[in-house]
């Protein structure tokens, strides 16, 4: 790897090209390097994943509108959409199917500068492949560079920092993966990459207080607009320039300022895309910092049951990271993080409500573990509003290390009893992460898409996808075209404007 520094400069001061950030990014797309096995196995992986959570989801409000609008743009040959029949405009599909993936807040992570799910960056790839006709091979290659490009982004530029939302990351990747798909020369990426990024910057709102539908429909739009980027680039058409370093760019009036300075590490020509060995994917639907914390309550709850009882409990104190403490913990001030009424996206940003639960209940569940019922239940509710989190410097400095043998997104709970005992543990990582107790592997990510897609899919369906996902490299175009799921008895689709 090989950082590339990057800079605001004066619209009189000379920035060639090839020293920009977006033509560095076009370049590593453009490179036709082999793609790694291991990091094939990993996106073989994570197409699964990825269907998995968009299958769990196809009856929800947010994927049913989205699969609407989709449904009212036909297109040949077009892309498919996840659950029914029929191809569409691939920039459609790519929504449809970014909001199913995002919606549970279920596959997917890497955390580091910023926030990502880069697994976001599947949906507009693999639409673009549907529809240009590309094979399983393409395939792969293009989501490589998609994670690729993220992960460096995420490690070197924060975007939470200054309140912008993390998939100003993802328009930019995704463009550079369809790129990579489709073989195209670095200046037309490069116009691409600029269009993503001028389209996709947002504040992080959408993640903020009362969390509502748009958190899921966030990186999907970022998805469809990398579509409509590489459109426009390959007919011919220009793209701010420079994106990110110029006088009026992104840094300069959305990040550091005129005196931000961030290093990029990008492979270096013929170095192979590793990025989505970095990542890792969720066991428990919910905010990855969450994860192991889950992870801890329900051991908790199994070797201490008296725990459940929130007559027992005088307070639970969490000590974490500046991240966990201020965006899903009590650091963040936002009432609604307890209020039993809150929004499921409220709720799954919200590790007091999250670690009760599942300390009280041993499990977390998808749907069950969200319901009105389950949060408005008086002894959970009693319970949830002792849990209060605080930041711990040390648990930050893991959480932000480059050494992914140290990096963490735990940390420490201290809980006092009303008969004046204390229990104090701790934990690093997630179970399911690449570091811990049960880290997961093809099985699992199999396990994951049969037990979410058996209440949706027939048996054959479910065969019939697996087959094909786990032959990816292999697919023809035909069979690319083929990588969907269809489900029986969908919620009609809305009136909207189409």
């Amino acid at each position: 790897m090989k950082l590339h520094p990057v800079r605001t400069y004066k619209s009189s001061e000379e920035l060639p090209r090839e020293q920009q950030l977006a033509w560095r990014i076009a370049e590593v797309a453009a490179d036709p390097v082999a793609v790694l096995p291991e990091v094939t196995e990993m996106i073989v992986n994570r197409v699964i994943d990825n269907a998995s959570v968009a299958v769990a989801s196809l009856g929800r409000a947010p994927i049913v509108a989205a699969r609407g609008a989709a449904e009212a743009h036909p297109a040949s040959p077009g892309a498919t959409v996840f659950g029914i029949t029929g191809r569409f405009s691939p920039e459609w599909a790519a929504y449809a199917n970014g909001v199913a993936v995002r919606e549970l807040d279920y596959h997917d992570t890497f955390l580091a500068a910023e926030y990502s799910h880069p697994g976001d960056n599947i949906p507009p790839i693999l639409a673009v492949a549907q529809h240009a006709g590309k094979d399983g091979a393409a395939l792969v290659r293009g989501i490589a560079t998609g994670y690729e490009i993220q992960v460096d982004l995420v490690k070197a530029i924060s975007l939470h920092a200054h309140k912008i939302d993390h998939v100003a990351h993802l328009g930019p990747s995704a463009a550079a993966g369809i790129g990579t798909l489709l073989g195209l020369s670095p200046e037309t990426i490069y116009q691409a990459i600029g269009q993503a990024l001028h389209t996709t910057t947002a504040t992080r709102q959408s993640r903020k207080g009362e969390i509502s539908t748009w958190k899921a429909s966030a990186p999907a739009f970022a998805g469809k607009m990398a579509v409509e980027a590489i459109d426009r680039a390959l007919r011919g058409q220009t793209s701010p320039s420079p994106i990110w370093e110029g006088e009026d760019g992104v840094i300069a009036w959305l990040l550091d300022g005129p005196e931000g300075r961030y290093e990029v590490p990008l492979p270096e020509k013929g170095e192979a895309k590793r990025g989505i060995l970095d990542t890792y994917t969720k066991e428990h639907s919910a905010e990855y910092q969450a994860q192991a914390w889950i992870d801890l309550a329900r051991a908790l709850g199994q070797k201490h049951p008296e725990l459940r009882d929130p007559a027992n409990v005088e307070s639970i104190v969490l000590a974490t990271s500046h991240h966990t403490h201020y965006v899903i913990g009590s650091g963040a001030n936002d009432p609604q993080k307890y209020d039993p009424k809150a929004s499921r996206e409220t709720l799954d940003h919200s590790i007091p409500y999250i670690f009760a639960v599942a300390l009280q209940d041993g499990a977390w569940d998808h749907n069950a573990s969200y319901a009105p019922e389950r949060a408005q239940r008086p002894d959970t509710v009693a319970l949830w509003h002792k849990v209060t989190t605080v930041e711990d410097p040390e648990w930050t400095r893991r959480y932000h290390s480059n050494d992914l043998t140290e990096k963490a997104f735990g940390g420490r709970v201290e809980i006092a009893l009303t008969n004046g005992e204390r229990i104090v543990d701790e934990i690093a990582v997630a179970d399911a992460h690449p570091l811990g107790a049960r880290p997961f592997a093809r099985a699992d990510y199999v396990a994951k898409f049969r037990m979410l897609a058996e209440p949706v899919l027939e048996a054959a369906e479910i065969e019939r996808f697996l087959g094909l996902a786990e032959r990816l490299p292999e697919l023809s175009a035909a069979e690319v075209g083929e990588l969907n799921v269809i489900a029986q008895g969908l919620p009609a689709t809305p009136k909207g404007l189409f």
